[in-house]
């Protein structure tokens, strides 16, 4: 679905790297606004071969024709002459992932916009998605506002809830609010564009803070809830992903991932890790958590059922809990 042509098109510098940011850029080109240059994170190595890999928003902008810079900052002069000389109205920034410094921020002619993945003052900072699913919030939703110096404490010219559906992962959350913000930024830089826009500031009340995700935050520990580790599931897909220790053979134990599960409340005999039947259901500090997707290392996921048939974990298994620091 196109969008609506603005107003008046902008000269607008995008920044962005993932999927959500590339969701974003995608909506302004379609409205029609003249996107001088995307700025993105560096080609990183991934998949098997380790090779490097752009970003979603250096191939979608490489696609039609759009200038992509990939500075490791924006702190040195150059950077910054060089920004400042692409004659910008406004910046857009959704999930690009490097601190703008005061210079970007006045190179602009008329605003710096971001596009934030929460309800803020709710989980500014790297993850808002993630944290929001780990919390158990019931809703989240995008924040248009004009950045500033501080960790996303700009003023809001955009707020729209969005309901989280019992279930969710982080990915699908993901891509329902980029359609979302999409349509929010679209909205503001028409604002911008016939000088109307307004701003409010952020509460002061009901600041969280969304830190970054790292590997090691998808480590099941079977002493939690098991409604925590379902959650946990779901808040780390697709990076880094849910995972726990397999049985220990031979000098340790094999990584597991977990894709889906479900968090089953009924009460658990044994110790917290213990496999309680033939399903891989797992006692936890409370309640059941019971695996339905998993993946081994270089494998393809596969049901439990397909894992189990050719790697048996038997009942009474007791899985281990990470060491506690």
């Amino acid at each position: 679905m196109t969008a609506a042509a603005p107003r008046e098109p902008l000269d607008l510098v995008f920044m962005g790297t993932p999927a959500f940011a590339a969701t974003i850029l995608e909506a302004l080109i379609e409205a029609g606004h003249h996107v001088r240059a995307a700025y993105t994170q560096p080609a990183r190595p991934a998949g098997r071969g380790h090779r490097p890999h752009p970003s979603p928003v250096q191939l979608l902008a490489i696609q039609h024709r759009i200038s992509v810079r990939c500075p490791v900052s924006l702190r040195t002069q150059d950077a910054q002459a060089t920004f400042s000389a692409l004659g910008a109205d406004a910046a857009v920034v959704a999930a690009y992932g490097l601190i703008l410094p005061r210079a970007i921020l006045a190179a602009p002619r008329l605003a710096c916009l971001n596009v934030h993945a929460s309800l803020l003052p709710r989980w500014r900072g790297a993850a808002p998605i993630q944290h929001a699913l780990l919390a158990g919030d019931s809703e989240t939703g995008i924040t248009i506002m004009q950045v500033e110096e501080g960790l996303d404490t700009g003023p809001i010219v955009l707020q729209q809830a969005l309901p989280i559906a019992p279930g969710v992962s982080a990915a699908e959350l993901s891509e329902a609010l980029a359609a979302l913000g999409a349509r929010l930024i679209v909205e503001a830089l028409d604002g911008v564009a016939r000088g109307t826009l307004a701003t409010r500031p952020q509460p002061q009340e009901g600041v969280t803070y969304a830190r970054k995700i790292n590997r090691e935050d998808g480590r099941l520990d079977w002493r939690l809830p098991a409604a925590v580790l379902g959650r946990r599931v779901r808040a780390l897909d697709p990076w880094p992903g849910a995972f726990f220790e397999g049985p220990r053979i031979r000098d340790g134990g094999e990584r597991i991932r977990v894709l889906a599960a479900i968090a089953l409340p009924e009460s658990a005999p044994g110790t917290p890790g213990t496999v309680l039947d033939e399903q891989l259901s797992i006692a936890c500090g409370d309640g059941i958590l019971r695996p339905l997707l998993v993946q081994r290392a270089g494998r393809a996921a596969v049901e439990v059922a397909a894992f189990l048939r050719g790697h048996p974990i038997a009942a009474g298994t007791v899985l281990p809990c990470p060491a506690t620091s």
